[in-house]
């Protein structure tokens, strides 16, 4: 059989692909289980969508099986983000937050990646455990649900926010059966 270079440098790539894949899905195995150490065996999780004029927020139920679009809030100043978001997780008794992270289609971090990484780390004050979620189809699967059931704009601009954190916070719960 022939010697053929580009079938080798094509398999070999295939390799770099499935060990950079495998690599990810064990780094956010640790995460998750870090995370799910980090909780009480049960309670509310709150899901965040940052953005950069509103934060969405989603619930889960005490036993992270459903999540639900809660609110949105309109960005101000960090501190008062802040304290209202404060005030939202007391409310609601919320024992962790799944914070969306927008990384680029490639798996790469973006200029808006490490602005929500300093986000999550400015919560700190909160004393939550806190996991970071790939996000990058969140607001597009929303915002086309929202399309097929006709929504207005005015309607999609209202509560596309705190229904894409929902998707972020489902898609974390439902990791956890899983891992």
């Amino acid at each position: 059989m022939p010697y053929d270079d580009e079938n080798e440098f094509e398999s070999f790539r295939l390799n770099r692909l499935d060990e950079k894949r495998e690599e990810n899905i064990l780094k956010k195995q640790e995460e998750l289980r870090l995370f799910q150490e980090a909780l009480p065996r049960k309670g509310r999780l709150a899901g965040l969508d940052v953005g950069t004029k509103t934060i969405g927020l989603a619930l889960c139920d005490s036993q992270w099986i459903i999540a639900s679009p809660a609110e949105t809030i309109r960005r101000k100043k960090f501190t008062l983000d802040l304290e209202l978001l404060r005030q939202f997780v007391e409310k609601q008794q919320v024992k962790g937050l799944v914070i969306g992270l927008p990384l680029n289609l490639d798996g790469s971090d973006s200029p808006r990646t490490q602005s929500v990484r300093a986000f999550a780390k400015n919560v700190a004050p909160l004393s939550l455990p806190v996991l970071m979620w790939d996000e990058r189809w969140s607001t597009k699967a929303v915002t086309r649900t929202l399309l097929e059931a006709d929504a207005s704009r005015a309607r999609r601009s209202e509560v596309v926010d705190k229904m894409a954190a929902a998707y972020i916070l489902q898609g974390a719960i439902d990791s956890f059966a899983m891992f």
